[in-house]
């Protein structure tokens, strides 16, 4: 056994990514341990109104932040789910909400049995039984301690929450170093990189590097040559324009995805503005229509110009090459669909401390690590693309993407899902039975036939069932507070300091 001997960590790029990453090491590595961030304030980040899942809660619990204090820095409001406008019909919705559709009854899920009435059509619509989703449509907040909470997450203004971080992470000692990386020095012997060279001359050197660089991947990507995994195939958008508009109602409690002719706009209502964005696929649009789409549906005055967003689906071949690590858009890219951005940023960081790099050879952790994360990714976008190929609309880039061939695991899903009404996961892939249902029920595949033991449960029994379940998720919405109350109880309470 070894003691940890002095030893730094150079986080090269701020943004979102940088400065979770800062915080995070910030509060779990103390004597022994220093950790630089370089970033120059000349190079814009990719930052824009973010929605999260409610994994982030955990990630600002871990580093101690007052939800209150948090919500008011960050212009955030609440975030029950997403809503998918036009993803079938052009007037269809449905939403996938966190947590819960109904309840199970014996060794199987709720949907199986909706799925049996349904055939009879003596159901009411699948989301009326997810109190996440009654509550979201009904302007309602779950509070986290109560009666009935619920799991939720966030949308915040990324730049803001960036700017919250760096605060609570100096304060713990971290190191900023304003400048822009100009050169990368590497061991002769190893390979590794010892050092960033700044447009100053001045020398920045460490034990590990994590790239926060973003689309450029600085690091791994140009320095050590890891090359990347396109996944355009099944992803076909590979541009999007940003930008803001004039808040013209209370925000709503949920994202929303709405399809368009060659891609996709997010919406994502904010205490002060509401963000828009438009994800497209350049073989099918241009940028000058795309913009006039995007600014053609905003909810209110377009409060700037439209700005372009390149990028092109996929991952790292490896995610941790050497000593360096690759974290947010650094190491991959994957649309904001399903608002897992942020998420990845929180899971590689989680992953990096747990295969913390020691003073000595660390292969089996640089493998797990890896392992671990292209697991993460493959899974990830297997969801995603089943909402471009689950679509029943009527132009090029849609009818392609109902023709592609799907990856082999997303094929054995469906397959099962077609047969049996079934939800394989396996390596604890982050989007649970209940996400898979909403988005496959919601976007119209509905499977050949349900699960046997559903035919068990007499038809009288089954109708009582169900209706309890919709009484229960509508209860739950009225019993909540109003989302606007909560935003305006915000703006007047005062804040509290950052923890120590």
């Amino acid at each position: 056994m070894t003691e940890t001997a002095n030893r730094t960590i150079v986080i090269v790029g701020g943004g979102t990514a940088g400065w979770m990453a800062a915080a995070m090491l910030a509060r779990f590595l103390e004597a022994g341990w220093t950790i630089r961030l370089v970033e120059s304030d000349a190079i814009g980040t990719v930052g824009v109104g973010e929605a999260t899942i409610p994994q982030i809660r955990l990630f600002n619990a871990a580093l101690g932040i007052d939800e209150g204090d948090f919500l008011r820095a960050t212009k955030g409001t609440i975030k029950l789910g997403i809503e998918f406008a036009g993803w079938t019909t052009p007037n269809a919705r449905y939403m996938h909400g966190f947590g819960a559709v109904g309840r199970p009854l014996g060794l199987i899920g709720f949907h199986q049995y909706w799925l049996r009435a349904n055939a009879k059509a003596k159901v009411q619509p699948f989301g009326d039984y997810a109190p996440n989703i009654t509550a979201a449509y009904a302007g309602r907040h779950a509070p986290a301690r109560g009666p009935t909470p619920l799991p939720y997450a966030y949308h915040f203004d990324a730049g803001l929450y960036a700017g919250y971080l760096r605060t609570l992470a100096e304060a713990r000692g971290v190191k900023r170093t304003e400048g822009r990386v100009v050169a990368v020095d590497r061991d002769a012997a190893t390979g590794d990189i010892t050092a960033v060279t700044l447009d100053d001359q001045r020398r920045v050197a460490g034990d590990l590097f994590v790239d926060c660089t973003g689309f450029r991947a600085l690091l791994l990507g140009r320095t050590l040559d890891v090359g990347f995994d396109d996944w355009s195939y099944w992803l076909p958008c590979d541009r999007a324009m940003a930008v803001p508009c004039a808040r013209v109602a209370d925000p709503v409690p949920y994202t929303r995805a709405t399809a368009r002719a060659a891609g996709w706009q997010w919406r994502i209502p904010l205490q002060h503005r509401t963000g828009n964005g438009l994800v497209y696929a350049s073989a099918f649009l241009s940028d000058d229509e795309a913009a006039a789409t995007l600014l053609g549906n905003l909810d209110g005055a377009a409060l700037g110009d439209p700005r372009p967003i390149r990028f092109t689906a996929g991952k790292r071949r490896a995610f941790w090459s050497h000593n360096c690590i690759a974290i947010g858009l650094a190491s991959g890219f994957l649309e904001p669909l399903e608002s897992t951005s942020i998420h990845l940023v929180q899971t590689a960081i989680a992953r990096l401390l747990q295969n913390l790099p020691g003073p000595g050879t660390n292969d089996a952790a640089r493998h797990a690590y890896n392992r671990q994360t292209h697991r993460e990714y493959d899974r990830i976008r297997d969801f995603l693309i089943l909402h471009y190929h689950a679509n029943r609309r009527d132009e090029p880039m849609w009818r392609a993407a109902r023709a592609m061939a799907l990856p082999k695991d997303l094929t054995a899903k469906l397959a099962l899902w077609r047969e049996r009404a079934q939800v394989s996961r396996e390596d604890d892939e982050l989007f649970t039975e209940a996400g898979w249902t909403q988005v496959l029920i919601g976007q119209d595949i509905l499977p050949d036939a349900w699960h046997p033991l559903a035919d068990q449960v007499a038809s009288d029994d089954l109708s009582v069932f169900l209706n309890t379940a919709a009484t229960m998720a509508a209860r739950v919405a009225t019993s909540l507070p109003a989302h606007a109350d909560l935003l305006r109880a915000l703006a007047a309470a005062p804040n509290r300091s950052l923890p120590a």
